[in-house]
């Protein structure tokens, strides 16, 4: 039986998660209530336009415009309206008036979390955000506490639900990145009429940043995620993937790493890579999200499912609710933000892997012994080799008017720095027997 006073619930924001977290928190309140040991009572939603059309069925009596008003006496804020401000300046506010908060923004934690966390810590209030990375998977509570523990080694994800989908087209339907897209956007997973926050590696860069933090107990801020989309990617990279027994997926990838000086540090970084399909991470098709655990003691762990969708958020965010009433009913302080490892973010170049470069070529005597020094000059191995002669009638524009004919090689290395491999494939462009560098794509997960 209940004897805990109601808490008092604010809403900032009705769009598809927000307006699923209010319909469910009112048809299901008293199970709720019954697991978090206290009524929680909505009071009021923050919406800019009361009088819009939402994705559920809610009582009118419930909007107002005046945010500020709503926070003030609310136990528990969930802020759900995304971007910087108004956000930042209202979580602050709730947060500084003792309220905990719930929040899903990622691209505010990865911009402003050390100033969010900070404040809550200094009145003993909880900031939640289960909701901000991977949608409905539950990866911060088991990150930030069921692996504290532990030493992390390697997080490898797929954080964004709309370039997974883009790239498993290409791979699974045989789409170009512009169809593939084209369909994305249709079924709703690209955001119209600008996808480039999804395609450009944004969205997966704030993601990255917030599970690096977690990871290493580690302030790891968003300018120091290492990022590149997919918007360079082609079928033809694709399909010559699936024939070597890869799938591209963009990855976001938070590492403990040392480097050459010997000093230990935190990589976080995004880019498209190729994957063996024998990988977990390979079969995750669709819209999903994956995210791949190595640690020490705990081993190789996965978390799947759905990385967005209205409904699938919310039960993150009601999640999070539950818990916030819960330590209401307890009492206590709020647990602060570990992060003081304090570990340098080190660059790119001081990242470990492997390439697969796909090049065209002159056909000529010699030149695979000339493109063989080009790669022992920079201390990078070549661990395997294939090559295929080109008609001339589709040779590479520089050399098409030539008697000479044209080979593809694909090329792939042994581990070497980011930097040696770099700089091998410079050397590569500046070659004279070089037509092209086709394709530069990193292997991860071997």
């Amino acid at each position: 039986m209940i004897e805990y006073r109601n808490l008092r619930v604010a809403l900032l924001g009705a769009g598809s998660v927000g307006a699923q977290v209010a319909s469910l928190l009112l048809e299901h309140g008293p199970e709720l209530a019954n697991r978090a040991g206290a009524g929680l009572e909505l009071v009021g939603i923050a919406v800019r336009d009361p009088e819009a059309q939402r994705t559920a069925e809610l009582p009118a009596e419930l909007f107002t415009t005046d945010a500020e008003s709503l926070i003030l006496g609310a136990d528990i804020v969930i802020e759900l309206m995304g971007g910087l401000e108004p956000a930042r300046t209202l979580i602050l506010q709730a947060l500084n008036s003792g309220a905990d908060v719930i929040t899903g923004n990622k691209a505010l934690l990865a911009t402003h979390g050390p100033e969010l966390f900070e404040a809550a810590e200094q009145v003993g209030a909880q900031l939640y955000y289960e909701a901000a990375v991977a949608g409905a998977i539950p990866i911060i509570r088991p990150l930030r506490d069921s692996l504290a523990g532990d030493r992390i080694k390697r997080i490898l994800g797929i954080v964004n639900g709309t370039t997974n989908f883009i790239l498993d087209r290409m791979d699974t339907v045989g789409e170009s990145l512009e169809a593939a897209l084209a369909t994305a956007t249709e079924l709703g997973y690209a955001e119209k009429p600008d996808p480039s926050a999804d395609t450009e590696g944004f969205d997966a860069a704030q993601k990255t940043a917030i599970l690096a933090s977690l990871a290493f107990h580690t302030t790891v801020p968003l300018d120091a995620v290492y990022r590149e989309g997919i918007t360079k990617v082609t079928l033809e990279e694709v399909e010559a993937a699936k024939k070597a027994g890869y799938v591209v997926k963009l990855l976001a990838i938070c590492e403990r790493l040392t480097d050459a000086d010997g000093v230990e540090g935190v990589s976080a970084r995004v880019y498209p890579a190729l994957v063996p399909r024998d990988h977990p991470l390979a079969a995750v098709h669709g819209a999903k999200n994956a995210v791949f655990i190595e640690a020490e003691a705990a081993g190789d762990l996965m978390f799947y499912g759905a990385g967005a969708g209205g409904i699938e958020t919310a039960s993150a965010v009601l999640g999070d609710l539950v818990s916030a009433a819960r330590r209401h009913v307890i009492g206590g302080p709020g647990v602060a933000e570990s992060t003081h490892a304090n570990l340098p973010i080190l660059p790119i170049t001081a990242v470990t892997t492997r390439y697969q470069i796909t090049l065209s070529v002159v056909d000529a005597p010699g030149v695979l012994a000339e493109i063989a020094t080009l790669f022992s000059e920079h201390g990078v191995s070549v661990e395997a080799l294939t090559q295929s002669v080109q008609p001339q009638s589709v040779q590479p524009h520089a050399i098409q008017n030539s008697t000479t004919p044209t080979a593809t090689l694909v090329i792939g290395t042994h581990e070497a720095s980011e930097a040696a491999l770099a700089a091998t494939v410079e050397a590569l462009e500046a070659s004279d027997v070089v037509s092209t560098v086709t394709s530069v794509l990193r292997v991860e997960g071997l």
